[in-house]
């Protein structure tokens, strides 16, 4: 927040600090990895086409099969690695910024549970398959959870406190993963259908699964992007944002409703992926510190990296190509727990 001269003449423009120099530097390295990794993501893949090959492809269809698989399967899963690690990396903020908590993750208010249900759901009683057509399905599991718990975690006279928030979303993801494990174990048929997008897959994923999902992501995104200010004041507490000028219900309402519109359309996308949402935010905020005008923006390029990085990696290390979610989970809880021990879990 700027703040005005007590004669009303504009302040002085700061000096330009060893900080703000980090961040622009993690920007512009970030900008150039993302680049680079999606790139790879074209080239690199576990079948024997050469680069060559590939090149040749992006540039024209000769109807080919190396044709074939390059542009409907290569490039839309890079393009939905990379709009799924925004949702995540984005979402992770957020929810980190309104509970206050620097270790929490987007699945923290039961969304990505909600979401991973109703596709179970739907897939054992509608006999739905998971291609776009189940996107409606995880957004609109994604969205019950996240209005049980906002209904109950606002409800009483202390009103919607991170705490209360938490403590609901956990016991709601709680009940829901109970409901989806107990449907997966007594019908095989669903599980077999869903074991790799539980896992948390961009395999075989296509552009009708990215057009499917694109608009609500571009929607949370630009949710998220509208509240970093309102979140910088409520990092202070629910007083002094009112203090502030800030309205704390309006922005945790706002930031409730980016993050179920970002995990809902992750979720569908890609299936339940761990750690992106908890580590990237975590990380960013322990190289570029805690403003949130910095954290929201940056995210939209180390959480795509990471998936990136991930689903490349799970590509290589097995013929029979690892989950991006498996990957991330071999990745981030080694980083995470460097991070933690080196910096300590300090609030916002």
């Amino acid at each position: 927040m700027t703040l005005a001269t007590p004669t009303g003449a504009p302040a002085a423009a700061p000096p330009v600090t060893a900080m703000l120099r980090r961040r622009v530097a993690v920007a512009a390295i970030g900008v150039g990895l993302l680049v680079l990794l999606a790139l790879a993501s074209l080239f690199v893949g576990s079948g024997d086409i050469t680069p060559d090959q590939v090149w040749r492809a992006l540039q024209a269809d000769d109807g080919s099969t190396t044709s074939l698989l390059i542009r409907e399967f290569r490039v839309p899963r890079t393009l939905i690695a990379i709009t799924v690690g925004i949702a995540l990396g984005l979402a992770g903020s957020v929810i980190q910024a309104i509970t206050r908590n620097p270790l929490a993750d987007p699945g923290i208010l039961g969304v990505n549970a909600g979401a991973y249900t109703a596709v179970v759901i739907a897939a054992a009683f509608l006999g739905s398959s998971l291609s776009a057509g189940h996107v409606i399905f995880s957004l609109v599991g994604a969205l019950l959870a996240s209005l049980i718990v906002y209904g109950i975690g606002t409800t009483g006279q202390a009103g919607g406190t991170p705490t209360k928030l938490v403590l609901t979303g956990t016991a709601l993801g709680a009940v829901l993963s109970g409901v989806s494990y107990a449907i997966t174990l007594t019908r095989p048929e669903v599980f077999d259908k869903i074991r790799f997008w539980s896992a948390g897959s961009l395999q075989n994923r296509q552009f009708d699964t990215f057009w499917a999902t694109l608009p609500f992501i571009v929607v949370g995104v630009i949710i998220a992007l509208c509240l970093p200010r309102a979140l910088n004041a409520l990092a202070l507490g629910d007083d002094a944002a009112v203090a502030l000028g800030s309205r704390p219900g309006v922005t945790k309402f706002a930031g409730v409703v980016a993050v179920t519109l970002l995990c809902g359309a992750a979720t569908a996308a890609a299936g339940p992926i761990a750690f992106v949402g908890l580590m990237v935010p975590h990380a960013l905020r322990s190289v570029v510190g805690p403003d949130q005008r910095w954290i929201l923006p940056l995210s939209l390029l180390a959480a795509p990296i990471l998936l990136l990085t991930a689903d490349i990696v799970g590509r290589l290390a097995v013929s029979s190509e690892l989950p991006a979610g498996v990957v991330t989970a071999f990745l981030g809880a080694p980083l995470l727990i460097a991070l933690t021990r080196r910096k300590g879990a300090r609030g916002l």
